[in-house]
């Protein structure tokens, strides 16, 4: 089987003949981008202007929209696709299927003219991610290494929401993370009936108010420098405040905070300050959802990210576990082919 597949040094994703995904590629006509985190959007510009098309879902769209206005869209060069709907290009067929990850991910399979299935798995979670059957598999390798497991006997989601619920009662609680982690966690607070306002900067907001469209069912928002958003703030009042995890160092010092992040392997929940947590809550597949991945997608040959992430680890846990053609790329130095 010839080469279908690779990951170039500028990070693009390419898949059979026409697509490239998540990076820039002058050899492509089409880019995808499967969802709205920097590390997926890579020369988003030039593709705007010089490719055929760039497809995304309608949601990722308006997340680029939202976090990156300084990026110009043209309608005629964007084609948004709904999960499971085949696009025609020459002799190809491109689907964006679903992705676990944040709101409107995808991932991307191509189908070639003698029936080669191709697939880029993009960032997801196991459990809510189907699993695309393919002969060739690029896959992320984020927690790629076996020393990233989340082997926990708790429900971190579960755990999340009962801590927020008990602190609520000394007043505000502040919840920092990554966009669309925030979105999901106000999602879970109320599919729990927890009815506080939910209060946030402008940035956050506007985020929310797209997932909003999207569907989510998010409640009372106020924005932190609104009348509401302050005096709920300056007072100390019951609510929850919700900021990116880069404000961490300067907001909220003095209230209960709570840090949701992947990187977090030993516990579901650590103590890192006089009232500061660290929540494993991640929008990543740990070591053993990714080989799962794989072994499901019964792929013979699979490629790891190794751009975004240290993918030579898991290329080699694959070929030991499992018994595939597996490799890093961009390859490192020494590195052998497929």
């Amino acid at each position: 089987m010839a080469e279908r597949a690779r990951v170039t040094r500028s990070g693009a994703i390419l898949l059979g003949d026409s697509v490239a995904c998540d990076a820039f590629d002058a050899t492509r006509p089409l880019h995808v981008v499967t969802h709205a985190h920097s590390d997926h959007l890579g020369g988003l510009r030039r593709s705007l202007k010089s490719c055929e098309k760039v497809l995304m879902t309608k949601a990722t769209r308006d997340l680029v929209k939202t976090l990156n206005g300084s990026i110009r869209f043209e309608d005629k060069a964007v084609k948004c696709l709904e999960y499971n709907k085949a696009l025609k290009y020459g002799d190809e067929k491109i689907s964006l299927l679903k992705a676990d990850h944040i709101l409107g991910a995808c991932q991307v399979l191509v189908e070639d003219a003698g029936g080669i299935r191709i697939a880029w798995t993009g960032d997801f979670r196991l459990d809510g991610t189907p699993v695309v059957e393919c002969d060739v598999l690029v896959v992320e390798a984020t927690y790629g290494s076996p020393s990233c497991r989340r082997n926990f006997d708790v429900d971190v989601r579960q755990l999340l929401v009962s801590m927020i619920e008990r602190r609520l009662r000394g007043g505000t609680v502040y919840v920092f993370g990554y966009h669309g982690k925030l979105q999901e966690i106000m999602q879970l607070l109320r599919n729990a009936d927890v009815s506080v306002p939910f209060v946030m900067p402008e940035r956050v907001y506007e985020v929310t108010k797209v997932c909003e469209k999207h569907g989510m069912r998010l409640g009372c928002l106020s924005l932190s420098t609104d009348k509401e958003g302050h005096e709920l703030l300056e007072g100390n009042l019951p609510c929850v405040a919700f900021y990116h995890m880069n404000a961490r160092q300067h907001v909220g010092l003095r209230n209960t905070r709570i840090c949701v992040s992947g990187w977090e392997f030993q516990k579901p929940c650590k103590q890192i300050g006089d009232q500061e947590y660290l929540v494993a809550l991640s929008d990543h597949s740990d070591f053993d959802g990714l080989i799962e991945y794989v072994k499901r997608s019964g792929a013979k040959q699979v490629i790891t990210d190794n751009y975004r992430s240290n993918g030579d680890a898991l290329a080699k846990e694959l070929t030991k576990r499992l018994g595939v053609s597996a490799v890093a790329m961009p390859r490192s130095a020494g590195q052998t082919t497929l």
